[in-house]
């Protein structure tokens, strides 16, 4: 049964997505201070496209930040969107989605990106944006829709982000999160979440 239409299960789900949104909220800030202590070397361990040891920041670079405000910026989007997707379809379809999301973006920057090391978790929150109006377009039932018209009217104007307007922001990340999570909405229709 699709869990927009049953709230018989919304608080195990409150309950396993708090633990999950919390815990990697506290990962990516203890790593954001860790790499303040370390004078921002953790960086390194970032994406850096079409090396070897850039592949290792496909699945690191979600949770290291170049700072305190990086982190901070991308925290609240997190915990919200991050936090819908787990409270409509369970720990397992954020899990999942999150995965896809993280490797699809991760290995579109490897290849694609420029040189730089690329860090932080605004490609997993516009992937989560992605895949929650994608769900609205997609499955079409009432819950789905309100749900991405509440995603686009409290995080519509970040698409502005899928544009190159700042040399030191990777806009091609925020879209490569973007494509990655409505592919992850297309492949979970007429799953049973």
């Amino acid at each position: 049964m699709n869990r927009l239409k049953s709230n018989s299960g919304l608080p195990q789900r409150l309950k396993s997505g708090a633990i999950w949104i919390l815990g990697l909220s506290l990962l990516m800030w203890g790593v954001a201070l860790l790499n303040g202590l370390l004078g921002g070397q953790l960086n390194a361990l970032g994406i850096r496209p079409r090396t070897a040891t850039g592949l290792l920041g496909i699945l690191l670079s979600p949770f290291i930040h170049a700072g305190i405000d990086h982190v901070l910026v991308n925290t609240i989007p997190f915990v919200v969107l991050g936090g819908l997707v787990i409270m409509l379809h369970g720990s397992r379809a954020f899990i999942e989605t999150s995965l896809l999301i993280i490797l699809l973006s991760g290995i579109g920057l490897w290849v694609m990106g420029r040189p730089a090391h690329y860090v932080g978790a605004s490609g997993l929150i516009f992937g989560y944006f992605g895949f929650l109006v994608a769900r609205g377009w997609y499955e079409r039932s009432l819950g789905s829709v309100l749900v991405a018209v509440l995603t686009i009217v409290l995080y519509g104007s970040m698409l502005w982000g899928v544009l190159p307007t700042h040399p030191h922001i990777s806009w091609a990340g925020h879209l490569l999160g973007l494509l990655a999570g409505v592919l992850a909405a297309r492949l979970r229709v007429g799953e049973a979440d």
